[in-house]
């Protein structure tokens, strides 16, 4: 094969970009609350909704009559893309040891260990935004403690959830359909007693994300498992990116768009991520692979989500 070069480069480089924008992490669920969409421009302002997909709009009409408009959502906060950009290195020698060059496989491995950092990163802002309760109604967070908390045998999360639902559905209109629960809160709500009673008759395997999905009469319900560090340090502790909380939220289960009622949205640049052209760098003996990611997660109705603090008792 022919060593990498610029024209080869513009050949490779969509064929990885379509790498990176496909790359999903087994770990990653921020998307379930906040579905990628595809924005034209770095800034503007988030399409917030309220009621108004939910109206009985008085949409007879009489021939000749004006036709009552209507409109999809309206524009909230302003919104600004931030751009996030890694590079790995392909050394020389790995591509000698393979007896090849740094062609498609070597650079969807590196494009892949880039892709796992920055989905990471948005990981972790995705869990930020959803779990802080200052973006929620007041009504709409549940603060549990001591035997109230999931992993209580006193505690009773079959109806704490049923009714958020309801809270949620009187509020805006709608069910929501999809949770996010972080690991020490799925570990306590497949254990506990009012669960596995439910399941008792019908399994004798461990309770899933997904009998629990069917259970809570939702249509996805996945468990945050991502960790992460703030430092180099070896003794850094690890951290919990969806802590010790639940949210539950009403989100498209398909054909995400911009005019559609949801919780949240990732807005993504168009054609985001994708990979620059491969580089050679002389001093690392390295072909170099960037990806850059402009996106922004962004709420657009706060009021279809439900946030359940503390529900793991640590005592």
């Amino acid at each position: 094969m022919s060593s990498l070069n610029t024209n080869t480069a513009r050949v490779i480089d969509p064929v990885l970009s379509g790498i990176a924008q496909g790359y999903r992490h087994a770990q990653r669920v921020g998307h379930i609350l906040f579905p990628a969409v595809d924005v034209m421009a770095r800034g503007g302002r988030v399409i917030e909704f309220g009621r108004e997909s939910f109206c009985n709009y008085k949409s007879r009409r009489a021939p000749g009559a004006d036709a009552v408009c209507i409109q999809f959502g309206y524009e909230g906060k302003p919104f600004s893309l931030d751009q996030y950009s890694l590079d790995a290195p392909v050394p020389r020698e790995h591509a000698e040891d393979a007896q090849t060059v740094p062609g498609i496989d070597l650079g969807k491995r590196a494009v892949n260990l880039v892709m796992d950092a920055l989905t990471l990163t948005l990981e972790i802002e995705q869990a930020e935004l959803a779990l802080d309760p200052a973006n929620y109604p007041e009504d709409n967070i549940l603060a549990l403690a001591g035997s109230t908390c999931w992993n209580s045998e006193a505690a009773d999360p079959i109806m704490d959830i049923d009714e958020a639902k309801e809270r949620v559905r009187t509020t805006c209109g709608v069910d929501p359909n999809r949770m996010v629960v972080s690991s020490a809160g799925f570990r306590a709500l497949k254990n506990h007693p009012r669960i596995t009673e439910r399941f008792k008759y019908t399994t004798s395997e461990s309770i899933t994300a997904k009998m629990l999905a069917g259970l809570f009469e939702l249509d996805e319900l996945a468990v945050g498992k991502a960790t992460y560090v703030d430092s180099d340090a070896p003794d850094a502790p690890f951290k919990e990116a969806w802590g010790n909380a639940a949210v539950l939220a009403y989100v498209p289960m398909q054909d995400a768009a911009l005019e559609q009622p949801s919780f949240g949205y990732t807005y993504t640049l168009r054609g985001h991520p994708f990979v620059e052209p491969p580089r050679w760098e002389g001093g690392r003996r390295s072909w170099v692979y960037g990806v850059t990611y402009e996106r922004k997660p962004v709420l657009t109705g706060i009021a279809s989500g439900f946030l359940f603090q503390n529900i793991v008792d640590p005592a």
